[in-house]
């Protein structure tokens, strides 16, 4: 009586026996593992440099005792100096305008909200992926399960055989796809509740910069009405070089 020799049942052995449906799936779900982890990788490193940079910003502004001051503090500094530059140019376009504080202010605050949320969609640009990911997964994983156990039923009226030995590998492959769905979702889900806590930590520090460039404006015009009061005639909208100052 000769030995048989023990038969491999490992991942990659089972994968190698699948079925070809069965396999596709296999290999699309680890496809999608191996996206999940690269935009975990990128979006960390991406998040880093922005709170880093943020923060920078944040001082900048806090230093700044005028809108131009912001300006040259936040300079190459992303949605900081983009949201700076957002008021100055409002600024200028309103120096027209005689004695309209409170709609300059109205009309810089809805300027920076819609480049504050411009900046929450960039930021998540990416994720979504992520949940597509972890919604479908499991399903595919069920897919290629219930097609292999079909194929296993199928093999197995056609060899007349019922033990589990001939059962148990066919039902083993199937299951793998699964697991597979299992081990991509997973991840991706975690991933995603992770990048969405950091998103809106970048978000909230953003809006804390909206804030500041807002102090900065309303301190600029409390200047300019405490000019006008003494008898002066401030250009608002001049370069701080270029300021014309009459009654002097």
């Amino acid at each position: 009586m000769t030995d048989l020799a023990p038969i491999s049942y490992s991942p990659w052995e089972m994968f190698l026996n699948a079925g070809p449906v069965v396999r596709c799936v296999m290999i699309l779900l680890i496809v999608a593992s191996l996206l999940t982890w690269t935009i975990f990788l990128a979006k960390s490193v991406e998040l880093l440099r922005v709170r880093v940079r943020l923060f920078r910003a944040e001082q900048a502004l806090e230093q700044a005792n005028t809108l131009d001051l912001g300006e040259e503090g936040t300079r190459h500094n992303g949605i900081a100096h983009t949201l700076v530059m957002a008021a100055e140019t409002e600024r200028k376009r309103s120096a027209d305008i005689p004695d309209d504080s409170e709609g300059l202010k109205e009309r810089i605050v809805l300027h920076l909200e819609r480049l504050e949320a411009a900046e929450g969609r960039r930021l998540m640009r990416g994720t979504g992926v992520l949940a597509t990911i972890g919604a479908t997964s499991p399903f595919i994983g069920l897919f290629g399960t219930v097609w292999g156990i079909m194929t296993a039923f199928t093999g197995i009226a056609a060899s007349k055989a019922t033990s589990l030995a001939v059962v148990a590998p066919g039902i083993a492959e199937a299951l793998l796809a699964t697991a597979l769905g299992l081990v991509a979702a997973i991840p991706a889900v975690v991933i995603y509740n992770h990048l969405a806590r950091q998103t809106a930590s970048c978000r909230a520090q953003v809006a804390d910069l909206t804030a500041l460039v807002m102090r900065l404006v309303s301190r600029d015009l409390g200047r300019m009405h405490a000019l006008t009061a003494s008898g002066q005639v401030v250009r608002f909208g001049a370069s701080r070089d270029s300021r014309s100052v009459a009654g002097e």
